[in-house]
């Protein structure tokens, strides 16, 4: 994940709340890639509090140093290394063809080469790990492909490798629309909540959500299915609290003043615990770094021995000749 600052919501549905469960079945390695992050530019001076923001918020959810690595991209060097040798085996057409560079270069008069090889560091991110699988959204499958397919074009070249990476959806989260209901969640955008706000902020953001916008008045039925507010309450309502609002919006015994409120009281109480452990993490910056920085160095004793086998194979350890 990127660091912006503090998660919010769409980064705890989309991927923090899967990550925390993966914990329980697999070997995790979580990255907060700062090195991806300067594509989209932004002032260096706040790269290394968002980075701890960040930090807070994987810690606070639940994603366990115990039991996973979590780290900094930047504290890792064979990332970017790996990165610029798959560019040995990486076809420009293919780059160009992601949905997400066509996107982002229109954003450009001069377009950086990082937005373009963008995904051929996520490769490395991925590879420099061997990792069997890895846990991502729709919007970035097309990603995995083709890291699935520089592994292959490498193994082809120099030989039996990496893994072809395989995809961890899950089901039951879906494209998670922003409180506009028409784009994906983005800080950015202010189309989320962050998810240690507080509750006043909360009810701040969830009062602006749009909803059904065929219903006009108070009055009016309304149509769950199609709300996103409703969409939501899936998220964080018991099953007994959504049925009620389902029959009382579609008869309009309540309004969509009512459906909010409940869901940012929903949305506060899921979050209660998160915000007290990072209450807990803010108060204690060193034991984060210190985290992070144990992390970097189990990363690094992984890389490092890919790397080692990635450059005898591509003929880049030529000391070992004269040895």
């Amino acid at each position: 994940m990127q660091p912006s600052g503090e998660a919010h919501l769409g980064n705890y549905l989309g991927a923090l709340r899967p990550w925390v469960s993966l914990q329980d079945d697999y070997d995790c390695v979580f990255c907060i890639v700062d090195q991806h992050a300067i594509t989209a530019g932004g002032h260096p001076s706040e790269m290394p509090a968002n980075v701890i923001d960040l930090a807070v918020s994987y810690l606070a959810v639940g994603l366990d140093p115990e039991r996973s690595i979590i780290f900094v991209q930047s504290d890792v060097q064979e990332h970017t290394e790996l990165a610029w040798l798959f560019n040995a085996v990486s076809p420009v057409g293919d780059l160009e063809r992601m949905t997400q560079f066509k996107d982002k270069s229109q954003h450009f008069e001069s377009i950086p080469a990082g937005i373009l090889n963008y995904p051929i560091l996520q490769a490395a991110d991925i590879l420099l790990y061997k990792a069997d699988a890895v846990p991502v959204g729709e919007d970035q499958r097309q990603h995995l492909e083709l890291t699935r397919d520089i592994a292959r074009k490498f193994n082809a070249v120099y030989g039996e490798t990496f893994p072809e990476t395989e995809a961890l959806i899950d089901k039951g989260v879906g494209r998670i629309l922003g409180l506009d209901g028409k784009a994906k969640m983005s800080k950015s955008l202010g189309n989320t909540v962050g998810v240690l706000a507080e509750q006043d902020e909360v009810w701040e953001r969830v009062r602006t959500a749009v909803t059904d916008p065929q219903r006009i008045k108070r009055s009016d039925a309304g149509r769950p299915h199609v709300c996103n507010v409703f969409t939501l309450h899936g998220h964080f309502t018991d099953e007994v609290k959504r049925t009620e609002i389902e029959s009382e919006c579609s008869t309009a015994e309540i309004g969509c003043v009512d459906c909010k409120k409940t869901l940012s009281d929903s949305i506060t109480d899921s979050f209660s615990p998160y915000r007290e452990r990072a209450t807990y993490y803010r108060s204690r910056p060193d034991e984060v770094r210190s985290v992070l920085l144990d992390g970097a160095t189990r990363a690094r004793a992984i890389a490092e021995k890919t790397m080692i086998e990635v450059r005898d194979k591509m003929g880049l350890d030529w000391q070992v000749r004269f040895d």
